[in-house]
C-alpha cells in the first residue's frame, strides 16, 4: 500500500508541474502569484497536509472455512467486544491535492489502524479453518490499510465558492489473525481490493482566513461473488495563518462493508471509523 502512495505521489507530481506555476517564457522562471488572488483552498495548486485522527472504531466480521459446505460459516464477531480489540485510535492520516487547470484536482490520502489484543473468549467461535474454544486466551490483531484516489471536476468555481464531482478509487486492505498459543492453533486472513466511488467535494470561502470544505466519497456495488459499499465523508473549519500555512480542525467518517464469497478471504466484514481530527497543512 506504501508502494502505491508513492508512486501515485510521483505521477501526480509530475504531471502537474506546469500547472503548479506560471512561467517566464523565455527564462522559465515561475512569476509571482497573481495579486489580486486571495490564498485559499479554492487557489491552492498543492497542499500536503497532516491530521492526527482519534475515531471511534466499530468492527465485525465473520471469515468463512475454506472449501465449507453451502450454509457452513464462520461465527459473526464483533472485534471489540468478542476479541478485546480497543474500540478507540489516534492514527495519522496524510493527504496530498494536486490543481491541473483551474478547474480539475486530483487527492491522495493515506490512512491505516492496526489493532491487536489479548482476550479470554466468552463463547467458542469458528474464525476460518479454527475453532477456538470458550475460555481461551485468545490472540488477535485486526490491521486495516486505505488508499484513496479522487479526481474532481469544478463545475462551479468563483473566488469564494467551488463545487466539483468526478470519480474516485479506493484500494482497501484487511489483514486479520487469530491464535490460541496455547493450543498451538493459529489462522490468518487477508484481502484487498479496489473500490470505484463518486466523489462529491464543497469549498466556501468564508473571509480572508476561514475558510470551510466539506467532501464525500461513495459507492455500492454488487458482483457475482462480491457485494459492497464504501462511504468516506470529511467536513472542516481551516484558518489561513499565513499564504502558505493553515491549521484546522475536522471530522471524518470512513464506514465500508462488503461480503466475499471467493477468493483468499471469504465472510463478512463492516469497519467504522469516525471522530474529530486535527490537521496542519502547507500549500501553494
Amino acid at each position: 500500500m506504501r508502494i502505491w502512495l508513492a508512486t501515485a505521489a510521483v505521477l501526480f507530481a509530475t504531471l502537474s508541474v506546469p500547472a503548479l506555476a506560471d512561467r517566464d517564457p523565455l527564462s522559465g522562471a515561475p512569476l509571482p502569484p497573481n495579486s489580486g488572488d486571495i490564498p485559499s483552498p479554492i487557489t491552492d495548486h498543492f497542499y500536503a497536509s497532516a491530521s492526527i485522527y482519534t475515531p471511534s472504531v466499530k468492527t465485525t466480521l465473520r471469515v468463512d472455512p475454506s472449501n465449507a459446505a453451502p450454509g457452513v460459516t464462520g461465527t459473526p464477531l464483533n472485534a471489540e467486544s468478542d476479541l478485546g480489540l480497543p474500540g478507540r485510535v489516534t492514527q495519522g492520516r496524510v493527504e496530498l491535492m494536486f490543481r491541473l487547470g483551474e478547474r480539475s484536482k486530483v487527492r491522495m490520502d493515506y490512512f491505516e489502524a492496526d489493532r491487536s489484543a489479548s482476550h479470554t473468549l466468552a463463547n467458542t467461535i469458528v474464525f476460518g479453518d479454527q475453532t477456538f474454544a470458550q475460555g481461551s486466551v485468545t490472540h488477535s490483531s485486526l490491521d486495516w490499510r486505505m488508499f484513496g484516489l479522487t479526481y474532481t471536476y469544478s463545475f462551479y468555481r468563483s473566488d469564494r465558492l467551488e463545487i466539483g464531482t468526478g470519480v474516485g478509487v479506493y484500494f482497501l486492505q484487511i489483514d486479520a489473525q487469530g491464535a490460541v498459543p496455547a493450543q498451538n492453533q493459529s489462522q490468518e486472513e487477508s484481502a484487498a481490493d479496489p473500490f470505484p466511488t463518486l466523489p462529491l467535494d464543497f469549498t466556501w470561502r468564508i473571509s480572508r482566513r476561514f475558510a470551510l470544505t466539506a467532501r464525500g466519497n461513495y459507492l455500492k456495488a454488487t458482483l457475482s461473488q462480491f457485494s459492497g459499499w464504501i462511504a468516506d465523508i470529511h467536513e472542516d473549519v481551516q484558518y489561513r495563518w499565513n499564504p502558505n500555512f493553515t491549521v484546522g480542525l475536522g471530522y471524518d467518517s470512513i464506514r465500508t462493508s462488503y461480503t466475499r464469497n471467493s477468493g483468499t478471504f471469504t465472510g463478512a466484514f463492516y469497519l467504522s471509523y469516525n471522530g474529530p481530527e486535527a490537521f496542519v497543512r502547507f500549500s501553494f
